[in-house]
């Protein structure tokens, strides 16, 4: 078990975990003031927000895979 990675895996996913929550909450406040001149600006962070929770959480597991597991090791052909 490779323990570095096992420490950038768990900070990965520790950046999930607050986008999860961080993400919805911003695009419900968008929803929330529609008439208001910064609804777009809003919104479009939201949206990044959640794009981030996505990238986070994938490379997360990858690398805490990675880190228990091993390399993936390639094929000779």
């Amino acid at each position: 078990m490779n323990k570095i990675l096992l420490q950038k895996g768990l900070r990965s996913m520790s950046f999930f975990i607050v986008f999860c929550f961080i993400g919805p909450f911003v695009i419900h406040q968008a929803f929330q003031n529609k008439n208001h001149p910064l609804f777009y600006p809003v919104f479009v962070l939201g949206i990044l927000l959640l794009t981030l929770t996505l990238y986070f959480g994938f490379k997360g597991i990858k690398t805490l895979v990675n880190a228990m597991l091993g390399e993936r090791k390639k094929k000779q052909s």
